[in-house]
């Protein structure tokens, strides 16, 4: 048989148990005296006993009450522990966040956030699954990532997207390459030199052929790996060039890779986070999360400057 009431309604009790006045123990929760007296008789009716005696001037504990009372104390101390310990953890900001993500986003976005979250969380542990965009996404959808960061997912209806930056591709090469050199190059004088391509099951590699499909002499692999970063690694061992994100390239001053915009056409991916629709995330999942828009705001603050 379930006993009806509430947390409130013990609430009211107890304030009453410690005022032992009606008006009193009314202000004291805020509520209207009559209001008060209603919680009262509904726990007393819920719990078929009588807790109080009232007369008008003191209100007293039954032998009921008091026994009900101590208990009552109990639950709500221990109940009170167990939120200042969950708001411990919090301002501790101690745990973990479990991101999915395609390995091409840690150069330009990833590694910058999480090294900023670290100052701010430090007990907090990051856990990243690098993978493939489609299994990014379904990472997401099982709820095995608290969210994940990815090029695909804006026509799914369970997940939501939230964009950070569009790129475009570039070519990847080495910086002792004729290529290098060049301002621009297009799709089909890239296939004038040995190029590296992403694997058929690769979310950039749909995207590419895609976007390539009205391209007559598009370039043909020589070699062909599944992940962008393991295509650059090829690159900078010098067997050719490749076709990637740009925020996959690592930053201006790498000793050994350059790159140069991609044209005719140019080709772009849309970057953003991807999350289950109507889920909330764990605090510190969502300080993790806001913080990539604090990034792109600033990304967007030094451009302008």
């Amino acid at each position: 048989m379930a006993i009806n009431f509430d947390l409130n309604d013990l609430l009211a009790f107890r304030a009453v148990a410690e005022q032992t006045n009606f008006r009193k123990a009314a202000e004291s929760v805020h509520l209207s005296q009559p209001a008060f007296s209603r919680r009262i008789n509904k726990l007393e009716e819920a719990l078929g006993v009588r807790l109080l005696e009232r007369t008008t001037r003191r209100v007293t504990l039954t032998a009921v009450g008091r026994d009900f009372e101590r208990k009552v104390r109990d639950l709500l101390d221990e109940l009170d522990n167990t939120l200042l310990g969950i708001r411990g953890v919090a301002a501790t900001r101690m745990g973990e966040v479990t991101v999915a993500c395609v390995p091409s986003t840690v150069y330009y976005y990833l590694s910058e956030v999480i090294r900023r979250y670290h100052e701010r969380c430090p007990k907090v542990r990051v856990k990243l699954l690098d993978a493939g965009a489609n299994e990014v996404l379904a990472s997401v959808a099982r709820g095995e990532a608290d969210f994940g960061i990815n090029f695909i997912g804006s026509q799914e209806g369970e997940l939501e997207f939230t964009p950070l930056v569009e790129e475009r591709f570039v070519a990847a090469c080495r910086r002792d390459h004729p290529v290098a050199s060049m301002r621009q190059i297009t799709w089909e004088q890239l296939g004038q030199f040995d190029y590296i391509s992403i694997g058929r099951t690769s979310g950039n590699r749909v995207l590419l052929d895609q976007a390539l499909a009205g391209v007559a002499n598009r370039p043909q692999a020589i070699y062909e790996a599944q992940h962008v970063t393991t295509t650059l690694g090829l690159v900078e061992a010098g067997l050719g060039l490749a076709a990637v994100p740009s925020m996959a390239m690592p930053g201006p001053d790498h000793p050994l890779l350059v790159s140069v915009p991609l044209v005719d056409p140019v080709v772009t991916r849309k970057v953003g986070l991807i999350r289950r629709r109507g889920r909330s995330l764990s605090p510190a999942a969502q300080q993790l999360f806001d913080l990539f828009g604090e990034v792109k705001k600033s990304r967007k603050g030094r451009k302008r400057t």
